[in-house]
């Protein structure tokens, strides 16, 4: 491989491929994590509001961190370091799980977990955006997420296996270092494969200080709303284990399903994005804003039917948001965008989950009127932000 050496639609198709299959495995095994998180913690002695809390530190701390890794992506230009370090740190919080004795513990290396994803996320993302703008930004993200979802899908169901079978979640906590062992080895064979795709252009001086368009802030003001509002899955399943709506086993089966329809939303949404742009996010925020009631207010037939909306909406989030940054931002400067905007995205969520938490022990009518509000208003600046450039290129 020489330093010249690019993408063409050929390998920016398989970079993707292979960097979907990074993400399957790594999302078996983190995702089945946080899927048994929630009752892990209540198990531990956490409350519902602590159960909040530390879901929103983890990901405040994941999302801020970016705007440091992301900086340091660009300024470095050490695109593959970064990514394998990240991977390395994430991977490694997972079967640590099993050591912790108390809910303190378990909740430093979950927070751990998500800043080990906020080292190589806006480095790994600048690459696979590299490749998408060869096969289009939507479909590679899309397709990359859906690989993601495919092991998304997966982790829980190993960690309610485990459970039904062991009845420990520690024991699930060591099977799923399998799959983040085999997260490292991808990744590492990833790098070796395709050198260049962190090969990106260098930042113009004059280019320090801004540049980022308007669109790309109104856009992310939208997503901020939409991070405000969308409960993160350990609330919901403590929920589902603490008002009795299913069994400590079945928990993880219905974050299954919900990761399922994120990789069906994932591939139509991305697909679609490419020919319509930002509009394509309306309908998940619709979706997403109808969750919150079903999940916290209903009875089991509710929750299940809620845990599928919650999981659509997250799918086209993850697919658009990546994607939708790419069309933004020149690439040269993309780095810098995948750390301001997850970093936004952040704070609203630590914010929101903190105050859903918090709701959580005082009502549910409550908490399910301000996430669904919250995730209704981003439809606000998504207008706006369409009208400024974002909805087609």
């Amino acid at each position: 491989m020489t330093r010249t050496q690019s993408f063409d639609a050929k390998s920016g198709l398989a970079f993707v491929v292979a960097f979907g299959v990074v993400s399957l495995f790594a999302d078996m095994a983190y995702e089945g994590m946080r899927g048994i998180s929630g009752p892990f913690l209540a198990g531990l002695g956490a409350s519902g509001a602590a159960v909040g809390i530390i879901a929103g530190t983890g990901e405040l701390t994941g999302y801020v961190l970016r705007l440091v890794s992301g900086r340091l992506a660009e300024r470095t230009r050490l695109y593959w370091p970064l990514t394998l370090a990240g991977y390395v740190l994430q991977m490694a919080a997972v079967p640590l799980l099993a050591l912790a004795g108390s809910w303190w513990a378990a909740a430093a290396l979950i927070i751990v977990e998500r800043a080990g994803k906020a080292v190589r996320n806006p480095a790994a993302n600048t690459m696979m955006s590299r490749a998408g703008e060869h096969i289009g930004q939507g479909w590679a993200f899309g397709l990359r997420e859906a690989l993601d979802q495919t092991g998304a899908l997966t982790g829980p169901l190993i960690a309610a296996f485990v459970l039904a079978r062991h009845h420990e979640y520690r024991m699930a906590f060591l099977w799923l270092g399998v799959p983040a062992t085999l997260t490292l080895v991808t990744v590492a064979a990833a790098a070796l494969r395709f050198p260049y795709a962190g090969h990106v252009r260098t930042v113009e001086k004059k280019t320090d200080g801004g540049g980022l368009s308007r669109a790309f802030w109104i856009y992310t003001a939208s997503a901020a709303l939409f991070a405000f509002g969308f409960a993160d899955y350990s609330l919901v399943a403590y929920h589902y284990a603490k008002a009795g709506i299913v069994s400590a086993a079945i928990v993880p089966v219905l974050y299954a399903c919900a990761m399922g329809a994120a990789g069906a939303g994932s591939l139509v949404f991305g697909r679609w994005f490419d020919k319509r742009g930002l509009f394509v996010l309306v309908p998940g925020i619709v979706l997403a804003g109808a969750a919150p009631p079903l999940m916290f207010l209903g009875g089991f037939a509710l929750a299940v039917f809620g845990t599928v909306l919650w999981g659509v909406a997250l799918g086209i989030q993850d697919a658009i948001m990546s994607a939708a940054v790419a069309r933004l931002v020149p690439e040269q400067m993309r780095a810098r965008a995948y750390g301001i905007f997850p970093a936004v995205y952040g704070v609203a969520w630590f914010a929101g989950s903190a105050l859903l938490g918090a709701l959580y022990d005082v009502s549910l009518v409550a908490l399910a009127t301000v996430a669904a509000l919250a995730q209704l208003a981003a439809l606000v600046p998504l207008a706006l932000a369409v009208r400024a450039g974002g909805a087609s290129q």
